[in-house]
C-alpha cells in the first residue's frame, strides 16, 4: 500500500519560516511529479508548487520568491521551504504525486492527509 505522509506544519508569526516534508512509503519504484497544494477555509484547493522527476519546478505567482520546493528521490521525499510567511498563507497543505509505480501497479493523483499551517501574530 502506498502512503504520502506530510509533516512540519504549525503556527508561525508573520515573516517566519516553516519547512514541510512529505514522505512516500510503500514498495515504490518510481515517482513522477511531486507537488504541494493548499486549501484555505472556504476556498478551493490551489497549486503551490510542483517539481518533476528531473527537478523542473513550477510555482504559483503568490509564492514565487518566498517558497522553494525540492525533492530527494532516493528518500522518496518532497520538501517545501516557506519563508516570509504571511497570514494569507494560512491553509492546510497537501502533498501530491501525479503518478507513481509500485510493486503492484501504478497509482495516479495520490494525496497526503494534509498538514495545517497557520500564520498569525
Amino acid at each position: 500500500q502506498v502512503q504520502l505522509v506530510e509533516s512540519g506544519g504549525g503556527l508561525v508569526q508573520p515573516g517566519g519560516s516553516l519547512r514541510l516534508s512529505c514522505a512516500a512509503s510503500g514498495s515504490i519504484f518510481s515517482i513522477n511529479t511531486m507537488g504541494w497544494y493548499r486549501q484555505a477555509p472556504e476556498k478551493e484547493r490551489e497549486l503551490v508548487a510542483t517539481i518533476t522527476s528531473g527537478a523542473s519546478t513550477n510555482y504559483a505567482d503568490s509564492v514565487k520568491g518566498r517558497f522553494t520546493i525540492s525533492r530527494d528521490n532516493a528518500k522518496k521525499r518532497v520538501y517545501l521551504q516557506m519563508n516570509s510567511l504571511q497570514p494569507e498563507d494560512t491553509a492546510v497543505y497537501y502533498c501530491n504525486v501525479d503518478r507513481l509505480t509500485h510493486r503492484y501497479g501504478t497509482v495516479y493523483n495520490a494525496w497526503g492527509q494534509g498538514t495545517q499551517v497557520t500564520v498569525s501574530s
